[in-house]
């Protein structure tokens, strides 16, 4: 059966697509470790490779998305679990979601129908997820109306891991939190040390449109880590808050972008005047 490989760093995913035959046909799949969907695409993904003979002329590739940023920059990779196909270096298809028969009519369309037994009900179904409601919403203990982070600037708020608070007192924290400044990012790293591809690339969207907007660096708490994918009912960071309420993640701040051009348009900086 063709296996899915881990690939553990961008120099072997350079190695691996710059030896490959043309002919090749390769399955990219970025991931995240803590997204629930993306383990059920990679039990999809398992099971579907399984169906192809291990001689075939196809590669079924697991790459994560955060350690290797450049590997998901370079493929426009905004959400996962996200697949490419792709063959002689160009990209025939993608597919954002756990969705298992868009999978496996993506890849059967390129690759052909396998014949190794794992048939279409051995194919997980998608999960089902109710949303949390989080309690309260507390208004904010400082003005940061004003606030742009720089490079020098400490966290929007101080990060700790108590590791005792219960969780109506987490959620009376986050309540907080994301009401800290008009605009707040939930990031990987800070505004000038960005920790993954996706942080990197929602800061660079929020200074090109001149954006006033506090941040949280969410490796250096992990109560809120962890507590704010259910609070926001979002698995996955960078999380961008407007006004208290949830916006999304890179790939929602681009749609919204697309869709209205001006949407940041009332968090911008003024324009300094001369006099």
């Amino acid at each position: 059966m063709a296996p899915l490989s881990e690939v553990g760093s961008e120099a072997d995913f350079e190695q691996i697509i710059k030896t490959a035959s043309p002919s090749t046909l390769f399955v990219l799949y970025f991931h995240t470790p803590w997204a629930a969907p993306c383990a059920q695409m990679r039990t999809i993904l398992t099971t579907l490779a399984s169906t192809y003979p291990a001689d075939a002329d196809l590669r079924f590739l697991s790459i994560n998305a955060e350690e290797l940023a450049d590997v998901s920059e370079s493929y426009d990779v905004t959400a996962v679990p996200f697949l490419v196909l792709q063959k002689g270096g160009k990209v025939l298809e993608t597919v954002s979601g756990s969705d298992a028969s868009k999978v496996r009519a993506a890849v059967e369309k390129y690759a052909g129908t396998g014949s190794g037994g794992g048939g279409q009900a051995s194919i997980p179904p998608p999960l089902q997820a109710t949303p949390q409601q989080p309690n309260g919403a507390p208004t904010a203990t400082k003005d940061l109306s004003s606030y742009a982070p720089t490079s020098s600037d400490p966290p929007t708020a101080p990060a700790y891991s108590s590791n005792q608070e219960s969780q109506e007192e987490l959620n009376e924290r986050l309540a907080k939190l994301v009401k800290a400044a008009p605009v707040m990012l939930f990031m990987k790293g800070t505004p000038s040390a960005p920790q993954c591809g996706f942080s990197r690339q929602l800061v660079s969207i929020l200074r090109e449109h001149q954006v006033k907007y506090g941040f949280f660096n969410i490796l250096a708490d992990s109560d809120v880590r962890e507590g704010l994918k259910a609070f926001s009912d979002w698995p996955t960071f960078p999380q961008l808050y407007t006004n208290g309420e949830l916006v999304g993640g890179l790939d929602i701040i681009r749609e919204e972008l697309e869709a209205d051009p001006d949407f940041f348009k009332p968090f911008a900086a003024p324009n300094p005047t001369s006099v």
